[in-house]
């Protein structure tokens, strides 16, 4: 294998890993934290790009800042899908959450169909992000770069924010015994919202950041559910370096294989899913039931 060779599979399979994490670790702290099979997930990755295409060209707004802008608008919007439904389901079966949440994500496909169309949507990078970087072996797109840092990035602030704060602390009591988190002042109401919002907010950073590689389409929500699926479930539901890890794995795998052997790239996706899952049926990092 070549040197060339070697490294565009490096870099490809590194930056669609980070995209992967960006979106699922947002799903597998709903799954894994809140205990809520939130389908309608990569919906909110899906708006993030239609909005970050659409806000620059609508609002006249520079592109970067229309980025922030559809970050922060998928936010909302999750509050407000949190509050006004989500919540009422949070103690029913598995099942009831997952049909209302499908139904949301088909609902969704249906309205972003409707406001932007049919065809495959593209999403402008600022005039920073364009270019190439000379590693002296090869050329590596700029963007590529930047949307790896962004995912290491969101690692270490998830990192410091889950694990080393007050509100990661909170998180954790108000999922652990919400009665009790309740009884000693923690607001277990603002504190699910939040988390949600922030996961979801991440899911827009990540579809937007990923729109090369996971090209904006109406059907972006469903096509890519069970990929998503795939990497919460071998990285263990709400553990933030099991999803990390678990992108890594899986995306690598995907890319080598597109390199290589092209028609099997899902399929090795897929059977390394399986693989783990039977030697650690909890994922990587997940705990043991």
């Amino acid at each position: 294998m070549s040197i060339a060779l070697l490294s565009s599979i490096l870099v490809d399979g590194i930056t669609y890993a980070m995209i992967l994490f960006m979106i699922t670790v947002g799903l597998s702290m709903t799954m894994g934290l809140m205990r809520v099979v939130n389908l309608a997930h990569g919906a909110f990755a899906m708006l993030g790009g239609f909005l970050a295409a659409s806000i620059p060209q609508r609002l006249g707004v520079p592109i970067g800042l229309g980025f922030l802008l559809a970050i922060a608008l998928v936010g909302v919007v999750a509050v407000l899908f949190e509050r006004i439904l989500l919540r009422r389901f949070y103690r029913r079966d598995d099942l009831d959450q997952m049909l209302v949440t499908i139904g949301l994500m088909f609902v969704a496909t249906a309205a972003v169909n409707l406001m932007f169309g049919s065809s495959v949507t593209s999403v402008a990078l600022p005039e920073a992000f364009s270019g190439t970087v000379d590693l002296g072996f090869r050329s590596i797109p700029r963007h590529r770069l930047i949307v790896v840092a962004c995912g290491l990035l969101v690692v270490i602030v998830l990192w410091l924010t889950v694990d080393r704060s007050s509100f990661g602390i909170r998180v954790r009591a108000a999922v652990d015994n919400a009665p009790i988190a309740r009884a000693i002042g923690i607001d277990t109401t603002k504190i699910y919202a939040a988390t949600f919002a922030i996961g979801a907010a991440l899911a827009a950073l990540g579809g937007i950041a990923g729109a090369e590689l996971l090209p904006m389409e109406p059907t972006y929500a469903s096509k890519y559910l069970v990929i998503l699926l795939a990497v919460v479930a071998v990285g263990g539901n709400g553990n933030l370096f099991g999803s990390f890890f678990a992108a890594l794995l899986l995306g690598s795998v995907e890319t080598s294989m597109k390199y290589m052997v092209p028609q099997l790239a899902s399929a090795a996706f897929f059977l390394t899913m399986i693989i783990v899952l039977l030697l650690r049926p909890q994922g990587l990092f997940g705990r043991p039931a």
